[in-house]
C-alpha cells in the first residue's frame, strides 16, 4: 500500500512539474516588439504606443517602449538596446528624419524589420513600411479654411519642428492650401518649438511683443498651438488665428472654448492598429503595401462636439 501511495505522489509532481512547464513555455512564446518615437512627452506618440500594445497583446506579444526625448544620438543608441533584447520587429518615428540613419542601419544590419510611422524617414529603402497620417492633406485643411477666413491676407507666424518631416509636409500642404491668396500672407516669423509646448510658449510670447499685430499662427503640431494658445492668454490678447495639426482632447477643447481655431486631425489610435496590422504581414511573410496612409480631418467649432473633448479619435 506503501509503494502505491509513492508511486501516487511520484506521479502527481511529475504531472504538475509537466504543467507548470507547459505553461510556462506557452506563456514566454509571445514575440517581442520595439517602440521608439521622438518624445513621449506627446500625448499623440503616448496614445499610439498604448494602441499597438493593445492591438499585440491579443496575440500575447509585448512591446518595449524607450523615450529618446528628442536626443537623436539617444534614439540610435536606445534602438541598438532593444535590437540587443532581441525583438522581432521595430516600430519607428525619428527624431531627426535623415539623422535617425544609423539606427536604421542597425536594424538592417540585425535583421529586424522596421515600421516607420507618423514621420517619414529620410533612408526609406531602410523601412520595410511606412504608415502615416497624410501630413500634406491635414497643412492643406488649415490653410484652405484660412484662405476662407482671411480672403485679404494678413500677418502670418510659423512654429515649426524642422527635423521632423511630417511638419515639413504640413507647412507644405498650409501654403498650398492657401492657394491664389497665399501671397497676400506676410511671414513675419518662422521660429522652432521643436514640437514642444514649454519650448514654444516663450518663443510665442517674444514673435507676439516684436509684432503685435500678427493676426495668425500656424502650429505644426498642436503642442505648438496650445503654446502659442497659453502665450495669447498671458498677453491677454483675442482674436487671433491659431492652427495646429493632430486633434488632441487638449487641443479640442481650446477650440471649443474659442481659444484655438481649428486643428487638422490624425488618428492615433488608427495609425497604432495599421501599423500592427503591417507588422504581423511582415513577419509572417505576406505582401504589403509599403506607404500607408491614414486620411486627417479638419476639426473646427462647428464639429467639434462631433469628435469629442474626452478622448483621440
Amino acid at each position: 500500500m506503501k509503494k502505491l501511495i509513492v508511486i501516487f505522489l511520484t506521479l502527481s509532481i511529475m504531472l504538475s512539474v509537466f504543467v507548470s512547464c507547459n505553461r510556462g513555455t506557452k506563456e514566454n512564446t509571445g514575440r517581442k516588439f520595439g517602440y521608439t518615437a521622438m518624445t513621449m512627452n506627446n500625448p499623440f506618440f503616448l496614445t499610439i504606443s498604448e494602441s499597438i500594445k493593445s492591438e499585440l497583446a491579443k496575440n500575447g506579444d509585448t512591446l518595449i517602449v524607450l523615450d529618446p526625448q528628442l536626443d537623436q544620438a539617444k534614439q540610435i543608441s536606445q534602438v541598438e538596446d532593444m535590437i540587443a533584447q532581441g525583438i522581432e520587429l521595430l516600430f519607428l518615428n525619428p527624431v531627426d528624419w535623415q539623422g535617425v540613419k544609423p539606427a536604421l542601419d542597425a536594424a538592417k544590419a540585425a535583421g529586424i524589420p522596421v515600421v516607420n510611422f507618423d514621420a517619414d524617414v529620410y533612408d526609406t529603402d531602410l523601412v520595410d513600411a511606412i504608415v502615416i497620417s497624410d501630413n500634406y492633406q491635414a497643412g492643406y485643411l488649415c490653410g484652405a479654411d484660412l484662405a476662407k477666413r482671411m480672403p485679404n491676407g494678413g500677418k502670418l507666424a510659423i512654429i515649426e519642428h524642422a527635423v521632423a518631416k511630417s511638419v515639413l509636409d504640413r507647412i507644405r500642404g498650409f501654403y498650398d492650401g492657401l492657394g491664389a491668396v497665399s501671397n497676400k500672407f506676410e511671414l513675419v516669423s518662422r521660429q522652432d518649438g521643436l514640437g514642444q509646448l514649454e519650448i514654444t510658449l516663450p518663443i510665442a510670447e517674444n514673435i507676439l511683443q516684436a509684432n503685435p499685430d500678427v493676426q495668425v499662427f500656424f502650429g505644426g503640431n498642436d503642442p505648438i498651438a496650445l503654446g502659442v494658445v497659453a502665450a495669447l492668454k498671458a498677453a491677454n490678447k483675442t482674436g487671433v488665428l491659431v492652427y495646429g495639426v493632430d486633434g488632441s482632447p487638449e487641443i479640442k477643447a481650446s477650440i471649443k472654448n474659442g481659444e484655438a481655431t481649428a486643428t487638422g486631425a490624425q488618428s492615433p489610435i488608427n495609425i497604432g492598429k495599421k501599423s500592427v496590422e503591417i507588422a504581423y504581414k511582415i513577419l509572417n511573410k505576406e505582401p504589403i503595401e509599403k506607404n500607408v496612409s491614414v486620411e486627417t480631418a479638419l476639426i473646427d467649432q462647428s464639429n467639434v462636439d462631433q469628435y469629442g473633448t474626452e478622448g483621440w479619435q
